[in-house]
């Protein structure tokens, strides 16, 4: 990232950081024999801070103009001509430092731009100078440290009331990296794009860009240290599937169908684009920024086509298509640096707004874009790190999923809690405990339907009548390396009360449990893994006990997730009121309305997966993805309630998946990503949906991520 600073700014910045290197030079090395006297001629300008002085050098073609922050000696060389000077660095005023002889600084000055030239003319020539021209000049030094006055020497000229002299510097040696000649710039930031050695090109990510953060922006109005950061996305996604899709007499338009389901082939074409907008305060190379506002507005235009009607809308007057649109806002916040609490930037902030917000790493309890406050900061060199936050939950657009902030937030909060240490049981692993209360209060509000018009909350399953919840989940994550094995570990329990069981319609006690694991390892090109998960079941659903495990709102990066047939679909439960199996981007068998409006419930089937998988390099902008998952429910109690028949396999079927990723330039700018993937039923799976699962179920994908 970069910055642009005035050259006053610049001059104060580079004075105070040469004369802390002088200082610490002369402590550090032993200062260099002295000159004969005869030789050199030495003239002492005598100055204290905050003085402005503009002089002229003998021989130069130039006018300087410098913050003084210390005294300044002029050394002149009887035998070579050659100008030596112990002064401050002024970036941007027409002259640079290089080391001379003998390790002095030797100043050089190249000519000012005719605007430059003449804008230090004028201040030169200001009547407030011509009032203070008997800036003092000593000259030169004897052997004795005598200085009478009256030898040549340049001219002074001091802007500000004179002060009490200081004593005479020390020339110093410096590094030969000065040894070179340099060319003005207006900040450090922009040195190399002066030297013409990058291209500045606001099309170009990859370089010196204002549009990236790169450069400051707003110098003038805002400061010198304010960034702006422009990130466009365009996610195009081309999806094909099958699905059991119910059917009735009053919704079919295939002549001569009466059976439960109907033809289950599906399509949708969904473009979505991201703008993220963000102007950053602060140097954020080693430290947060001091202030971040950011607004990330997204668009999306989406169309489904299936082959029975009520699929895509309540109303069968609607067809089997739909086209829709939807402009939502996914972020809008300030961020507040609060302070550093050590030399290596630890720090506390405050973020306020709708932000991104994922309660562990693998997005299994709580991944969400909500209004809320969240503190966070780090400690002991970043080993330690917390986040403290309250987020309430944001109405989602039904087609899109994105945000809808024309609608009032919805009454269920999340009260979290992270604390994160790194290398806590092995160097290269890192533990994360979570406390997370959800506090549910949708049930005391109207009932909520969709902008398709089926009905979210209450659900339509069991008892049917609205219910209040209190749930708090206490857990456990890991993620990193312990020598050559990767491992991310998951483990959850919920305890809590729902005012109102969804079956059983009294009040019940929650407590369920959650645990996942993935081990990996690379060998060569290949990466193997392997993945277990288990969610607990409910035993009983008319025990007053609620023991079937429910996230907040997951989105798991789990067991190939981005091409898992039961991960991504959403498979309705048909029969068993109007509640999905499996959500959408979820991998619990929940029983919601859906993963965007749908309540958390605690009475469900839960489930066990068994999974490897291997990821190949095949070149390095080409990797090959694939998946093996076993899955079967915890408990069947609850399904054969719904379904009001008595089931006997838990057996789900397999799960395969295969893809493939393209990144054609090495980068993530673009990224082209195809999978398909397929469900096997098994016993249990025929049990519910009979002759629906008869065939094999399948999804295909084409997504193309194009990032500026």
């Amino acid at each position: 990232m970069a910055f642009n600073l005035s050259p006053r700014l610049v001059s104060g910045v580079l004075a105070l950081g040469l004369l802390f290197v002088a200082g610490a030079a002369s402590h550090a090395q032993t200062p260099p024999p002295a000159k004969p006297a005869e030789a050199v001629e030495r003239f002492l300008l005598q100055v204290e801070v905050p003085l402005v002085a503009v002089y002229r050098e003998p021989r130069l073609d130039a006018l300087v103009i410098g913050r003084l922050e210390q005294g300044v000696e002029i050394a002149a060389d009887r035998r070579t001509g050659d100008w030596y000077r112990l002064e401050l660095a002024v970036g941007g005023s027409g002259w640079v430092l290089n080391a001379g002889r003998d390790g002095a600084l030797l100043m050089t000055v190249r000519p000012l731009l005719p605007e430059q030239r003449l804008a230090y003319e004028a201040a030169a020539l200001d009547p407030r100078v011509a009032a203070s021209r008997d800036a003092r000049v000593v000259a030169p030094a004897d052997a004795a440290g005598e200085t009478p006055v009256g030898r040549a020497r340049p001219q002074g000229i001091v802007l500000e009331p004179r002060v009490p002299l200081l004593d005479r510097q020390r020339v110093v040696p410096v590094s030969p990296l000065f040894q070179s000649d340099a060319l003005p710039v207006r900040d450090r930031w922009r040195l190399v794009q002066a030297l013409g050695l990058l291209p500045y090109d606001k099309l170009d990510p990859y370089n010196p860009n204002v549009l990236k953060g790169d450069l400051p922006v707003l110098a003038q109005e805002l400061g010198p240290d304010w960034f702006f950061n422009l990130t466009a996305v365009s996610d195009t996604v081309v999806e094909a599937r099958r699905l059991p899709t119910p059917v009735g007499a009053q919704s079919t338009a295939n002549a001569g169908a009466n059976g439960t389901f109907g033809r289950g082939r599906q399509s949708s074409l969904i473009e979505t684009g991201i703008v993220s907008l963000a102007l950053i305060k602060g140097d954020t190379t080693f430290r947060p920024p001091d202030y971040e506002f950011r607004f990330v507005p997204v668009f999306n235009i989406n169309r489904t086509s299936t082959q029975e009607l009520r699929a895509v809308n309540i109303n069968p007057a609607f067809g089997t298509d739909r086209n829709d649109s939807y402009i939502g806002v996914q972020e809008l916040f300030v961020d507040k640096h609060l302070r550093d609490v050590s030399p290596r930037y630890d720090f506390d902030s405050i973020r306020i707004g709708i932000q991104p917000i994922n309660a562990d790493f693998r997005g299994f309890l709580f991944l969400d874009q909500p209004f809320g406050v969240r503190l966070f900061g780090t400690r002991d060199n970043n080993q330690w790190q917390y986040n403290t936050a309250w987020f309430r939950r944001l109405e989602k657009d039904t087609n899109s999923g994105l945000n809808d902030i024309s609608q009032r937030l919805r009454a269920d909060d999340v009260f979290m809690f992270n604390l994160y240490r790194q290398d806590s049981l092995l160097p290269g692993y890192t533990s994360q405990l979570t406390v997370l209360h959800n506090r549910n209060r949708e049930g005391d509000r109207a009932a909520y339907y969709n902008a398709n018009g089926f009905l979210e909350r209450p659900a339509v399953f069991g008892s049917g009548r609205p219910h209040n919840y209190d749930a708090t989940y206490l857990g456990y994550n890991g993620d990193g390396h312990i020598g050559r094995w990767n491992i991310s570990a998951s483990a959850y329990y919920v305890t809590g009360r729902d005012d109102r069981g969804m079956i059983s319609g009294r009040q019940e006690e929650i407590g369920a449990y959650f645990g996942a694991l993935e081990l990996s390892r690379d060998f060569s090109w290949v990466r193997l893994r392997a993945s277990a998960l288990w969610a607990s079941g409910d035993a009983d659903p008319y025990d007053g006990k609620a023991g079937g495990y429910d996230a907040v709102l997951e989105n798991p990066q789990f067991a190939g997730a981005d091409t898992s047939y039961w991960i991504r679909q959403a498979v309705p439960l048909i029969g068993g009121g109007g509640v999905a199996l499996s959500m959408r981007n979820g991998v619990l068998p929940s029983l919601r309305t859906s993963r965007e409006f749908g309540q958390s419930n605690f009475t469900n089937p839960g489930l066990h997966l068994f999974g490897v998988g291997a990821d190949f390099d095949v070149l390095p902008g080409l990797r090959v993805i694939s998946n093996l998952n076993y899955l079967e429910f915890d408990n069947l109690s609850s399904l054969a309630v719904l379904r009001n028949q008595r089931l006997n396999s838990t057996r789900i079927g397999l799960d395969a998946s295969v893809g493939v990723q393209y990144r054609p330039f090495f980068t993530q700018n673009v990224v082209i990503n195809a999978s398909v993937g397929a469900l096997f039923p098994a016993h249990g799976l025929r049990e519910i949906y009979g002759s629906a699962f008869d065939d094999t179920q399948y999804s295909a994908l084409l997504n193309v991520l194009l990032t500026f």
